[in-house]
């Protein structure tokens, strides 16, 4: 998947995993792992164990997210993917501090969100959290995902019982969200900093 900012290619351990892991390393007190049900690392070996088998399989599909050099700067993945429904979930989001609250970040999220609706045809497309991870939350409804509930209790996870909100983007909201990503990322909507002019509103209003 590529896109002006950022090309998603499927995970290679090989190629990927080392830089990956130098790219999560600038998170030097390990607060991005906070939400995640494994990690952090203390070495790139028990790091490539993870990664290995974690993305051996096609449920969950792991990508990783690239800048525009080609340097490997973070992970995301579909998971529980029912192509019979016509659904799918996004997760094991982790973006490294290199490409957090950057054009890359969104436009991964975006490309992602193509390829479920406009290429596969699919019916709705979920993102689920820790109930507890405000910037995961805000980060959902700023992509145009719609808050539909709490799960109490849904699982457990690093010693304590997590509750999950459930967020999800539905085909008839898909087109209004495109055209939102589409104007947002347009190079127009950056300044020679590279900061945006104008927010994204992907969200279509209630």
């Amino acid at each position: 998947m590529t896109g002006h900012w950022t090309r998603l290619e499927l995970t290679d351990p090989a190629a990927h995993g080392p830089s990956l892991y130098e790219a999560f390393a600038r998170d030097c007190y390990g607060r991005n792992w906070t939400y995640l049900p494994y990690g952090p690392f203390d070495s790139l070996t028990g790091f490539m164990d993870w990664l290995v088998q974690t993305s051996a399989g096609q449920d969950p599909l792991f990508y990783t997210i690239l800048d525009r050099a080609g340097r490997p700067l973070g992970l995301a993945s579909y998971l529980r993917i029912d192509h019979a429904n016509g659904v799918a979930e996004v997760g094991h989001i982790h973006f490294s501090p290199l490409i957090q609250r950057s054009a890359i970040a969104t436009e991964a999220m975006y490309l992602m969100m193509a390829r479920v609706f406009d290429e596969l045809g699919y019916r709705r497309y979920e993102w689920k959290c820790d109930a507890l991870n405000a910037p995961s939350r805000a980060a959902a409804q700023r992509l145009g995902f719609q808050y539909e509930g709490t799960f109490r209790q849904a699982t457990s996870y690093k010693g304590r019982n997590r509750d999950t909100a459930w967020f999800a983007m539905i085909d008839s909201d898909w087109p209004h969200a495109r055209a939102a990503f589409q104007n947002w990322l347009a190079p127009s909507n950056f300044d020679a900093e590279g900061q945006q002019k104008s927010p994204l509103q992907a969200a279509e209003p209630r």
